[in-house]
């Protein structure tokens, strides 16, 4: 199964340009041996990880028109940080391997399969 396991910048983690060198080493350890922890794991494989930054652009579609804001895409004290996408068994396989990252709130959203027609 395939998972996408986004990172929220709250919960106990400060954001990063708050962070001191210090505690952005530490995160930054906690990644890698998250990373480690995956590779470790038969029949785990994070596809790609990536940190986001700057503000989003956010796109919606009423009535058939389009606009076009900066922001995120809803007001809340939760914001996107960043996200991984793996493969890896079952859920509780990946929740496992989640207590290597930071402290973040995470969402988990498995992903699904479309097929061509």
């Amino acid at each position: 199964m395939k998972f996408a396991l986004f990172l929220m910048s709250e919960g106990e983690m400060p954001p990063w340009d708050e962070q001191t060198t210090e505690q952005q080493a530490v995160a930054m350890q906690q990644h890698d041996d998250f990373g480690a922890a995956c590779t470790a794991r038969e029949g785990v494989t994070i596809l790609t990880g990536e940190a986001l930054d700057g503000v989003p652009t956010v796109v919606r579609t009423r009535g058939g028109q389009r606009s076009v804001t900066e922001g995120p895409y809803a007001e809340a004290v939760e914001q996107l940080g960043g996200l991984y996408v793996v493969e890896t068994p079952d859920l509780e396989t990946l929740l496992e391997l989640t207590k290597h990252l930071p402290p973040y709130d995470l969402q988990i959203s498995p992903i699904g399969e479309v097929e061509a027609s």
